[in-house]
C-alpha cells in the first residue's frame, strides 16, 4: 500500500525518555514531541533504533505509540517500527502499533535466522498483506547482518508492496539504485537514515531524512532540508558540515568501555537532558551510561553548535 503522495522532509526517529527505574517517562516524551514539532519537522518515527525499541517491552512500545499519536493529534504522520525477528512476530507488532494509531509501519528484515533474498521479499509481502497502513522497509545491516538488496526493494515497490525505504546502511551507491529504480512509482518514499550525508542523499533524489541527531537539533535538519530544496548549495553544505561537527557527540563515550549504541543514544539523551527537554538521560539496560566527563564533552559540542 503506497502513500497517496511520497512522505518528504525530516522525520526524526524519537528517543524514548526513560525514568531512573527504566519506565517510559511520558511527560518527557511529550516535551520531546513538542520540541520536534516546534522545530518544524515533517513527521515522527517511533520505535526505531534510536527509540531503543529492541530494549522495550511490548507494553512500553504500545505506550510510546499511543502517547505520541494522541499528543500529535493528526498534525504530523507518525511512523512506528514493527521490529522483531520473524514474520509472525512482526505481524504481532504491526497489529499492536496500528491499533495504537500509527499511520505507517517501518519493518526490518528477519534476523537471528539466516534468510535468502527471496525469503526477505516473502516476509515483506506477508506483512504488507496483513497491514492496514503503508509499510516501509528498514535497511539496517548493522543490526540484522544482511543488506537489503536494492533489486528486492525496487521489485516490491513496483508491485505496490512497499510504500518506502528507510536506508541506514550507509551504502550510497545502493541508495542511488533504489532512488533511480523507484522514481516512477507514485507515493514511494526513499529516506536516508544517515545523519552525515543528508545533503548528498537529497541531491540524488531522496525524499527526506530520518536523522537520530534530529532529536537534538531539529531546526538544523529542517533548515538543511529547505536549503537543499531551494538550491542554496553552499549554505546547505555549511549547514551539513555544522551538523557533522555536532554529530561528534556520539564519539564522546569511551569505546574501550561501551558499544557504539550506548555512546550514540547516551549522547542524544545527554544532549536532550542538557537542553531541558527530558528529565533523565537514562538509557535502557544493559547499555552503559556516559560518565560526567563524557557528558561535559557533549555539552562543549552543543555550545559550539549554538544549541546551549
Amino acid at each position: 500500500m503506497p502513500f497517496p503522495v511520497p512522505l518528504t522532509g525530516v522525520v526524526p526517529p524519537l528517543c524514548t525518555p526513560l525514568t531512573p527505574d527504566r519506565e517510559v517517562d511520558v511527560p518527557s516524551l511529550l516535551r520531546l514531541v513538542d520540541h520536534l514539532v516546534a522545530g518544524g519537522v515533517h513527521g515522527l518515527f517511533v520505535l526505531g533504533t534510536t527509540s531503543e525499541a529492541a530494549f522495550l517491552t511490548d507494553r512500553q512500545r504500545r505506550l510510546v505509540v499511543e502517547t505520541t499519536v494522541a499528543h500529535v493529534g493528526g498534525q504530523l504522520p507518525v511512523l512506528a517500527g514493527a521490529i522483531d525477528m520473524t514474520t509472525p512476530r512482526v505481524l504481532d507488532q504491526v497489529a499492536s502499533v496500528t491499533g495504537a494509531g500509527a499511520d505507517a509501519v517501518v519493518v526490518i528484515s528477519p534476523f537471528y535466522t539466516r534468510t535468502h533474498p527471496a525469503e526477505i521479499a516473502r516476509h515483506y509481502r506477508l506483512v504488507a498483506a496483513a497491514s492496514p497502513v503503508p509499510v516501509l522497509a528498514y535497511d539496517l545491516p548493522a543490526a540484522v547482518h544482511t543488506k537489503l538488496p536494492a533489486d528486492v526493494v525496487v521489485e516490491l515497490a513496483a508491485d505496490g508492496v512497499l510504500a518506502g525505504l528507510k536506508d541506514s546502511s550507509g551504502d550510497l551507491a545502493g541508495f542511488r539504485e533504489v532512488v533511480a529504480g523507484t522514481r516512477a512509482r507514485p507515493g514511494f518514499s526513499v529516506l536516508t537514515g544517515s545523519e552525515l550525508i543528508v545533503d548528498a542523499a537529497l541531491a540524488l533524489g531522496a525524499h527526506g531524512a530520518v536523522p537520530g541527531l534530529g532529536n537534538v537539533d531539529p531546526h538544523g535538519y529542517v533548515r538543511l532540508d529547505r536549503l537543499c530544496r531551494t538550491g542554496e548549495a553552499e549554505l546547505a553544505r555549511a549547514e551539513q558540515e555544522r551538523l557533522c561537527a555536532l554529530f561528534g557527540i556520539v564519539r564522546a563515550g569511551d569505546p574501550a568501555r561501551m558499544g557504539a549504541g550506548s555512546a550514540a543514544i547516551g549522547a542524544f539523551k545527554a544532549a536532550l537532558h542538557l537542553q531541558g527537554v527530558i528529565a533523565c538521560p537514562a538509557t535502557a539496560e544493559p547499555q552503559v551510561p556516559l560518565s560526567p566527563q563524557e557528558v561535559e564533552r557533549v555539552q562543549e559540542l552543543l555550545i559550539e553548535a549554538g544549541l546551549l
